[in-house]
C-alpha cells in the first residue's frame, strides 16, 4: 500500500495511508515562521502566517487526529457524534472550514474535586474540539515565544518536575529567599474578561469571540458564558496562559533597586514568589499581583493564597518544599501519599472476585505512573511506605478470599520470592495460549534521579533549539530504559514460590 502525501488541494483523503511524518514537517516549517515573525516584532506577518496555516489541509489533518487520538475522543458534544472511523474522520477534514461555521454550545458536566467539590467541565463537539486544535497550532508558537520564561504549565516539552526543579533552585542555598507566597487564582477559566481577551489574544478575532460566547447546555437548558474560558477546551489552557503571560515581569518589577532574590514559578493558575520579607510580598508584590489579575477580570483566592516561611515548608503541585536546619528537601506531600494509599486500598477492595493476575493489570499502571511522578525528589522513604502499605491491603484482600485458609497457605498462594525479597505479590496471566507469572511493582524499586530542568528560553518552534530538544529526549529515553531495567523482574516468568 503506498502512502498518500495529503496536500492543500486533496479532494479525498484515505485516512489508512497518510504520511503523517511529512504532514508535520510541513505543518511546523510553518509554526517556526510564526515564532520568528513574533520574534521579530512583526505581528502582521504572524497573523498571516496564522491565516495560511488555518487553512492549511496539513493542518486539517493535526487537528483531526488529536481530537480523535485523545481520551475524551469517544466522549460527544451537544450532538451526540463521534468519529470512530476513517471515512468520519477523512469528512471531518473536510468540514473544517471558516466560512459558515458556528460553534455549539457546550455539553456541561461536573468532575469531583478533593475538597469533597465538584468543578464545572465544558464538553465542546468535536467539530469544535477540531476547530480549536487547528487555531490552537498557530496560536501556540505565539505563545511558546511570548510566554513567562518560568511558566511550566500547559506548554509543550515542559512538567511539573521542571517547576519543582526551578523552586529547589530558588531556594536550596543558605542565602536564598526564605518567604514565599503561595498563590492561588481563583476560579481562574471562569472569569477571565472576555473583552481582554479578545484585545489581547493573537488569533482570529471573529472565531475566538464565538467560542468565548458559545454558551453551554445543562439539563436541556441553555446557559450563555458573559466571561472564562471553558474547562475542557482544546484551546483554553493556552488561552489562559497568555491571560497570565508577563506576571513575572510585574513581579519582579515590584521588587526594591538592588533586590534580586525575588522569584516567580508558575504551573497553569498555581504560582510561588519568593522574596527576603514577609513585609515586602504582603506590601508590595501581593498588591501589585492582584492589580495585574484584576485588569484580566481575574482575583487571588484568600482561601488559598497565604504568606509562608521556608522553614515551615509549603506543598506545591503535590510536593512539599521545606528546610530542614538549612537544609531544602523535596517530598511527595504527606495529603497526596496519603489519598494515593486510600486510592489504591479502593481499589483492592472493589475487586475482590477477580484473579491475582488481573489485579495485578490494574495496579501495576497506576504504581508505576504515582513513582515516575515522584521519582525526582526525596521519595525513598515514602516509596517504602507505601508498598507495605499496598502489602498490608493484598494480605487482607488474600485472607477475605480464603477465610477457611491459614495465613501460611494463603502467604504461599499469592507471594513468592525474587531475588531476596520474599513478599511479591504474584499471579498467572495468559498470552497467546501460554500461562506466565507476573508480579507487582514495587514503587520502592524505582530509582531516585535529580531532574534536569528545561532552559528557561528553550522553545521547540526555534530551531535554534533543535539540538537541544534532541538530546534531551535521548537522555529521558535512557532514564526509561534504567527505570525499567530496575523493574524487569516484575515483568519477566519467575517460578512461584
Amino acid at each position: 500500500m503506498t502512502a498518500v502525501n495529503a496536500g492543500a488541494s486533496s479532494a479525498c483523503t484515505n485516512w489508512a495511508t497518510i504520511d503523517w511524518e511529512q504532514v508535520e514537517k510541513h505543518v511546523k516549517r510553518l509554526q517556526v515562521r510564526i515564532a520568528k515573525a513574533t520574534r521579530d516584532g512583526k505581528r502582521g506577518k504572524a497573523k498571516a502566517l496564522q491565516w495560511l496555516l488555518t487553512h492549511s489541509h496539513h493542518a486539517k489533518l493535526l487537528a483531526v487526529r488529536r481530537v480523535t487520538q485523545n481520551k475524551g475522543s469517544k466522549t460527544p458534544g451537544v450532538d451526540g457524534v463521534i468519529w470512530d472511523t476513517n471515512k468520519k474522520k477523512s469528512d471531518a477534514v473536510k468540514a473544517l472550514k471558516r466560512r459558515g461555521y458556528k460553534p455549539q454550545p457546550l455539553r456541561r458536566i461536573y468532575i469531583p474535586k478533593r475538597n469533597n467539590q465538584k468543578r464545572p467541565l465544558g464538553i465542546p463537539c468535536l467539530i469544535d474540539r477540531s476547530q480549536q486544535a487547528l487555531h490552537l497550532l498557530g496560536l501556540e508558537p505565539i505563545s511558546e515565544t511570548l510566554s513567562d520564561l518560568n511558566a511550566y504549565g500547559f506548554r509543550p516539552r515542559r512538567s511539573v518536575a521542571d517547576a519543582i526543579e526551578q523552586c529547589f533552585r530558588s531556594l536550596c542555598m543558605k542565602g536564598s529567599a526564605q518567604w514565599i507566597l503561595e498563590g492561588d487564582i481563583k476560579s481562574c477559566f471562569d472569569k477571565i474578561n472576555h473583552q481582554w481577551l479578545a484585545e489581547n489574544i493573537p488569533m482570529d478575532e471573529a472565531i475566538l469571540k464565538q467560542w468565548l460566547n458559545s454558551g453551554f447546555i445543562e439539563k436541556n437548558v441553555f446557559y450563555r458564558t458573559d466571561a472564562g474560558t471553558p474547562q475542557g477546551g482544546v484551546i483554553s489552557p493556552t488561552l489562559m496562559l497568555l491571560t497570565l503571560r508577563g506576571m513575572e515581569d510585574v513581579v519582579k518589577q515590584a521588587r526594591p533597586k538592588r533586590q534580586n532574590k525575588v522569584n516567580y514559578i508558575s504551573y497553569a493558575d498555581d504560582f510561588v514568589i519568593t522574596a527576603t520579607s514577609k513585609d515586602m510580598l504582603e506590601n508590595q508584590v501581593k498588591p501589585t499581583v492582584q492589580a495585574f489579575l484584576n485588569e484580566r477580570g481575574l482575583e487571588l483566592s484568600e482561601e488559598k493564597t497565604k504568606i509562608t516561611h521556608i522553614d515551615d515548608g509549603f506543598d506545591f503541585l503535590g510536593f512539599n518544599i521545606r528546610k530542614y536546619n538549612g537544609k531544602l528537601l523535596i517530598k511527595p506531600a504527606k495529603k497526596n501519599v496519603l489519598d494515593f494509599v486510600r486510592n489504591i486500598r479502593a481499589v483492592i477492595k472493589k475487586h475482590a472476585a477477580i484473579s491475582a493476575g488481573d489485579l495485578i493489570a490494574i495496579l501495576n499502571p497506576k504504581l508505576q505512573g504515582w513513582a515516575n511522578f515522584y521519582r525526582h525528589s526525596v521519595a525513598s522513604k515514602t516509596f517504602s511506605y507505601v508498598d507495605n502499605q499496598i502489602h498490608l491491603a493484598l494480605r487482607r484482600w488474600a485472607k477475605r478470599r480464603h477465610p477457611n485458609k491459614s495465613n501460611l497457605w494463603t502467604m504461599r498462594k499469592y507471594f513468592c520470592t525474587v531475588g531476596q525479597d520474599n513478599w511479591v505479590f504474584h499471579g498467572q496471566t495468559s498470552v497467546g495460549g501460554s500461562t506466565f507469572d507476573v508480579h507487582l511493582v514495587k514503587v520502592a524499586r524505582t530509582p531516585i534521579r535529580r531532574h534536569t530542568k528545561i532552559r528557561c528560553e528553550a522553545n521547540p518552534y526555534d530551531p535554534a533549539f533543535d539540538e537541544y530538544f534532541i538530546e534531551r529526549r535521548r537522555k529521558k529515553k535512557d532514564g526509561a530504559k534504567e527505570n525499567n531495567s530496575r523493574n524487569h523482574w516484575f515483568d519477566t516468568p519467575q517460578p512461584a514460590f
